[in-house]
């Protein structure tokens, strides 16, 4: 190895994933890498240009990803030192769909990809790493609509469904059968029927050498071809497809069918030279497919009792947790868990509606809150409201009666499923949240036109909601009144600007997080209060302002909010990544211990997680300070 070719091996092996490769492995990839230097405002490669046989990885400078939005270029990512981006080429087909620049003199290397792929095609983390770094700079994951808007489905639903698959992790059986080419078939037979195993591994030295499966038994034993006495190696089959360990549900599936075999043996690096780990049966992947997106929606919908929906909010729970061990971007996550979340939700409507029989007028259920804006990863309480169509005055008590009758149902089986109700009462079933289209237009007139008079009532959760079940026409009225009122609404900002800005700070002066000082939490850091809403407030402030409507959800409507203005971009963006991390330590925080997340014992957390921690406040101040800035806030200042 050369010297330049050393140097980038040992720049490489300081980042993720090239940590997981050996060095001479870094070593032969290092020496046919490209060294590119590249001037101020340099394209490397443009939308709609033709793949190169690369990918990239900054070596110094700043490389700018940008998309074309309204006839202007906007910045959707910045890579800075050790950041890889350009790896359309590695998974994709289609041409660029975005531009790489530098913004200020850069060095980067271009790895070839066949090289690469030769050292990775069988490990995991680092393919894992390059997925979720595929789709975090993809522009489908930040797509954007007729109007120059973000679609809020930040890659379609069937994309994820198929991610999320190809990521599942698989149980299957880690003590195999394992027997010597010697074996009679008559004593295999007898093995495998007493300890109930559909295979055995023919091994030499543990390591596979051909394998027979109860298939093999019926089709070459049963119909006579060979006698109970032959020796298994006669009806065995060679060579062992095999896998490595920890091998996913859709590596599995496509290795079974481009092999047209039903078992897998997993081996220690997924090739019939090494030690047998484990075998994958077709029934494993069977039973994988019960934790599919697309499953357990099918099953929402057939539910018929609040215990069934329970075991199916368990099983999301556990496709949450085997997401993020598997590093899929929480936003992909994010959007699967509210397509199964809403699904529940909307069940939970319709056996309230099975049950009292058919609604006396239209309506609308709209989830807000968490739920509003598809951020619910963690089972918290319930956030919703219930607005039905204008009907004659002598009819209105009989058609609020059943809403609210038909709202208390909806939240006990809610209730049982394990969502709790909201401490605030701000759901469907309380009196106070269910009324007409007209009674709602009133309280909203009320909220943003007085919200001083108001001001112990209003609460900016009702501004974030999403239509759960009924009819689109009612959401849609409802919100024509909202950003009627925004417009142009100083005393409306000027309320709900000073109320984010009044969110207690997450660090004191010299830099230490700030804990709670008593109480059952004593000692905690509340990421809730302290962190993610400071974001979630600045973020529905921003969009309501600008007039962006559809867009719910925190991390889409930040990047949404760089597109619309680039002189602010960059802190826009930084918002979106530090929304995703303070989230993510959040959802790992409520599934380790089956809450809801909000207080992180910091004790528990490595040197370098709460330096990530740490820097994922820094945009907060910057935030704070635009908002400031922009609503002439000086209660504050």
């Amino acid at each position: 190895m050369n010297t330049i070719a050393t140097q980038i091996a040992d720049f490489l092996k300081e980042f993720t994933p090239f940590d997981h490769l050996k060095f001479e492995e870094l070593g032969a990839i290092a020496s046919n890498i490209r060294v590119l230097n590249l001037e101020k405002n340099k394209t490397l490669f443009q939308i709609n240009d033709s793949l190169q046989n690369c990918f990239y990885v900054v070596a110094s400078g700043v490389i700018h990803l940008s998309v074309i939005v309204d006839a202007e270029e906007t910045i959707i990512n910045k890579c800075h030192e050790g950041a890889i981006f350009g790896l359309r080429a590695f998974f994709a087909k289609n041409n660029y769909q975005m531009t790489a620049k530098a913004r200020e003199e850069s060095i980067v290397y271009a790895i070839p990809i066949d090289v690469f792929k030769s050292f990775v095609n069988n490990n995991t983390a680092v393919m894992n790493y390059l997925l979720e770094s595929f789709a975090a700079n993809n522009p489908a994951s930040g797509a954007t609509n007729n109007n120059g808007n973000l679609n809020t489905d930040s890659i379609r639903y069937t994309d994820q469904q198929s991610e999320i698959q190809f990521f599942q992790s698989l149980s299957y059986n880690t003590a195999p059968l394992k027997i010597t080419a010697t074996n009679s078939v008559k004593e295999v037979a007898q093995l495998m029927s007493e300890t109930r195993i559909n295979s055995a591994i023919i091994c030499e030295q543990n390591v596979p050498v051909g394998i027979v499966t109860d298939a093999d038994m019926r089709s070459k034993i049963a119909t006579g071809r060979f006698v109970i006495t032959d020796s298994i190696s006669k009806i065995m089959s060679k060579p062992v497809v095999c896998v490595i360990e920890n091998v996913s549900l859709a590596e599995a599936q496509l290795v079974m069918l481009k092999n047209n075999v039903s078992h897998l043996c997993v081996t220690q690096d997924g090739t019939d030279k090494t030690m047998v780990k484990g075998v994958v049966a077709e029934q494993n992947l069977i039973a994988a497919q019960a934790s599919n997106p697309g499953v357990l929606i099918k099953e929402i919908k057939k539910s018929h009792a609040s215990k069934d929906l329970k075991q199916i909010r368990i099983r999301l729970t556990n496709l949450i947790q085997s997401s993020i061990q598997k590093n899929i971007p929480l936003p992909h996550i994010n959007n699967i868990a509210s397509e199964i979340n809403f699904a529940i939700l909307k069940r939970a409507v319709e056996l309230a509606i099975l049950d009292l029989g058919s609604p006396p007028a239209r309506f609308a259920w709209l989830s807000i809150g968490s739920q509003g804006r598809k951020e619910q990863l963690l089972l918290t309480d319930q956030d919703s409201i219930l607005i039905f169509e204008d009907v004659a005055p002598d009819k209105y008590r009989e058609v609020k009666d059943y809403f609210v009758r038909l709202g208390k149902k909806t939240t006990a089986t809610l209730e049982k499923v394990g969502y709790e109700l909201c401490p605030n009462g701000h759901m469907g079933s309380t009196i106070s949240w269910c009324k007409s289209l007209t009674d709602w237009i009133k309280q909203y007139n009320n909220w943003m036109n007085t919200p001083g008079e108001n001001s112990n009532d209003i609460s900016s959760i009702f501004f974030d909601y999403e239509l759960v079940f009924g009819e689109q026409k009612i959401e849609d009225a409802f919100t024509d009144v909202i950003y009627k009122n925004a417009k142009n609404n100083t005393l409306f900002y000027d309320f709900l600007g000073n109320d984010a800005l009044r969110k207690n700070s997450p660090l004191s002066f010299f830099k230490k997080f700030i804990v709670e000082e008593d109480g059952p939490n004593e000692d905690k850091f509340d990421i809730k209060t302290r962190a993610i809403m400071p974001l979630v407030d600045g973020a529905r402030l921003f969009v309501l302002s600008d007039g962006i409507r559809g867009i719910n959800n925190t991390y889409v409507r930040f990047k949404q909010l760089a597109i619309n203005d680039p002189k602010h971009a960059e802190i826009f963006l930084d918002c979106a990544e530090a929304f995703l991390t303070l989230s993510k330590f959040r959802t790992l925080e409520g599934l380790k211990n089956e809450n809801s997340g909000q207080y992180i014992n910091l004790e528990e957390l490595s040197k370098l997680d709460k330096e990530k921690l740490k820097n994922a406040l820094a945009p907060m101040k910057e935030l704070e300070e635009l908002i400031k800035s922009k609503f002439q806030l000086t209660q504050f200042s």
